[in-house]
């Protein structure tokens, strides 16, 4: 997800294009439309604005068969499913595209079984609401109290499953061994949750972080109250209930289920990927088929129900989709659970998810009664999110914003002028090996006085340009482009925070330079390039001094320094080799894998050999000063080569990548 999520106008102008391909249906699987469920009583007839289309069976298939064809086509998409409920019952399901490229298998949104990622979260969390609403759970207690190991309290206040419930406990981002190679490297959540503890970089329930290891805990607890497994528990409590026959977070999959499921592809040109093993299973481990998520989405509009089944009380579902506090008013916040994600106009709680192959979105419109789920099996080649797209477009052809767009206020070019920096994100690495990639995260926000703004150089518009935000109300900006706003506070500190469209983390300014991207960026272009040239001139020189019968006439002082520095040098360029390496293979679901701490630790030792080396270079520098035989020029590279040896050291060392505790 971009630092900025964006939408863009992508969205107005593939609906108008998909209008007027409606005739065409593509490349689509089986469609079902009706009742899945005992139908509600009638709702009255809804009075439709300018512009605006009836929410109809008929309407929407008009329309989604002309955009989805179209949209997955032009972003190599191999197939995707898409689910719409309405007043308790299902108002449309189609797939579109293909569940397997090679043997040409449409997708099915009643079998065909999708990955949607995190919303696995929301059975987790739907799952702690039972067991709060049966009294086993307090979810404003102590988590410690549920468990049978630690956590510690880091900054004197207990973590709550209302801040894991929230993503609020604090932690640090999490990455090592979120999923595995192989079924056999899978354990169990208990023993994963023991060993991979995060530091804890924020106090409980005051910064949203978004956190993996925080589902899983609650999992665990849900485990520890209920005594079944956690697979178990949501097939007996929550999918049997909803008859969600082919729903699983069992991996690998069921023998039953296992042939149904969809290959996951980056590009629906290129080869599939094989099916993701999840280590923290309760965070997004789920497969699951369009028609069964209708089933929850319709449980979670009405009153717990689907059918004779039942999986929450009325007022339990009612207290799940409450905004909770932490927020600033305007902004989006977290319900339990739920985020929301609310758009013109409409209150919408809903939940991403995303795997390596497979993204998808949940969103319910509580005051329409709407629920709309996709799902892709292919990230695709276009900057702009197709889900993305595809809501805002669902969103403005059924639900138009009323009204015109707030005025610029006359606040604008001070209040611009006064939140303009450099932001990070919370959620992130801070204390481990990964801290580095803070700097990925760094959003620059620029003044813009040709028209008083707020400019974001790290967010593209469709035009390729940066985007525009302008103020529309005291400390809010809104772009111009698509549904995302900004809001600027400060915390205790008086530390500028910014809040996004989406309430699961926010950007904190960054005040220490030497923390920014630029001058990191600009350290080691400058360390990197000076030690490289060394390094490549030093068989060069040795040439060129062969050829012209010129050996080289240094004091033993002065050559022992020249050994050492090239030494330490080469040292330099094989860690940065060997990192580029490991920094690959962290760009897999499994990480480094099961020899990846051995791996890190001989990368680490080479680290500190160079960091010592350095050190050395620094004090033997001198003595290349002392002998006024050798030639100035040459004196003063030694001296940049050395400052480059040092300036490497302090990288490494600042970002935490001689941290021998390799919990990242």
């Amino acid at each position: 997800m971009a630092p900025w999520t964006r939408a863009g106008a992508i969205a107005h102008r593939l609906c108008a294009v998909a209008v007027a391909l409606s005739a065409y249906a593509g490349i689509a699987g089986a469609q079902h439309r009706g009742p899945a469920a005992p139908p509600a009583a009638a709702s009255p007839t809804p009075v439709v604005p300018p512009g605006t289309h009836a929410l109809t069976a008929e309407d929407l298939e008009t329309f989604l068969d002309g955009f989805m064809p179209l949209q997955i086509g032009r972003d190599d998409i191999a197939g995707a499913v898409v689910s719409v409920v309405k007043d308790g019952r299902v108002l449309f399901e189609k797939g579109y595209g293909y569940a397997n490229v090679a043997a040409k298998r449409q997708v099915s949104p009643d079998s065909t079984l999708f990955r949607p990622g995190s919303i696995s979260k929301l059975f987790t969390w739907t799952a702690v609401m039972q067991q709060a609403e049966l009294g086993k759970l307090d979810l404003d207690r102590d988590v410690n109290d549920y468990l049978d190991f630690k956590i510690p309290a880091s900054f004197g206040k207990p973590i709550t499953l209302r801040d894991l419930m929230t993503h609020r406990p604090g932690f640090e981002e999490a990455d090592k061994d979120l999923a595995v190679d192989t079924a056999s490297q899978l354990r169990p959540i208990g023993e994963y949750l023991r060993t991979h503890i995060p530091a804890q970089i924020f106090a409980p329930g005051t910064v949203p972080a978004y956190s993996n290891y925080g589902a899983t805990l609650a999992a665990y607890i849900v485990e520890r109250a209920s005594g079944q497994p956690f697979d178990e528990y949501v097939v007996q409590h929550i999918l049997g209930p909803l008859q969600m026959m082919h729903s699983t977070f069992r991996q690998p999959l069921p023998p039953a289920l296992a042939p149904l499921m969809s290959r996951g592809y980056d590009l629906a040109s290129g080869d599939s990927l094989p099916f993701e093993l999840i280590e923290v299973a309760p965070a997004g481990s789920m497969s699951t088929s369009a028609d069964d998520i209708a089933h929850f989405m319709i449980a979670q509009l009405g009153d717990g129900t689907y059918g004779a089944g039942r999986i929450l009380q009325p007022a339990t579902l009612a207290a799940m989709h409450v905004r909770q506090s932490g927020w600033p008013d305007a902004m989006h916040a977290f319900a339990l659970g739920f985020y929301e994600e609310s758009q013109n106009g409409h209150r919408i709680i809903g939940h991403g998810g995303d795997t390596q192959a497979f993204h998808s979105d949940l969103h319910l419109i509580l005051d329409a009664n709407v629920g709309f789920f996709v799902s892709y099996n292919s990230i695709g080649r276009d900057d702009v999110s197709p889900r993305t797209t595809l809501f805002d477009a669902f969103m403005d052809r059924y639900f138009r914003a009323p009204g015109p767009a707030a005025p610029t206020l006359s606040t604008a070019a001070a209040d611009a002028r006064t939140v303009a920096g450099v932001y990070e994100a919370s959620r992130r690495s801070e204390t481990n090996i990964l801290s580095a990639l803070i700097m990925l995260s760094e959003v620059t926000l620029s003044f813009d006085p040709k028209d008083s703004t707020l400019l974001s150089v790290d967010e593209k518009g469709l035009n390729g340009q940066p985007v525009h935000y302008r103020e529309v109300a005291p400390m809010r900006f809104a772009s111009a482009e698509g549904h995302e706003e900004l809001a600027f506070t400060t915390d205790a500190t008086g530390r500028r925070i910014a809040y996004t469209t989406f309430p699961f983390d926010i950007y904190q300014q960054v005040d220490r330079r030497l923390n920014r991207k630029t001058f990191n960026e600009l350290l080691l272009g400058i360390c990197l390039g000076i030690i490289a040239l060394t390094l490549l001139g030093w068989p060069i020189g040795a040439m060129v001094r062969k050829h012209f019968g010129r050996p080289l006439a240094l004091a033993p002082s002065v050559r022992r320094h020249r050994l050492i520095a090239r030494a330490v040098s080469l040292g330099i360029a094989l860690f940065v080799a060997a990192l580029a390496v490991l920094v690959n293979k962290l760009n897999s679901l499994s990480g480094l894998g099961a020899a990846g701490d051995a791996e890190l630790h001989a990368l680490q030792v080479l680290g500190v050999l160079c960091v010592l080396g350095a050190v050395v270079v620094a004090y033997t520098v001198r003595m290349s000063w002392r002998d006024r035989t050798w030639w100035v020029w040459a004196r003063a590279w030694d001296v940049m080569l050395t400052a480059s040896c040092l300036g490497f050291a302090w990288f490494i060392i600042h970002w935490h990548l001689l941290n021998f505790n390799l919990q990242y």
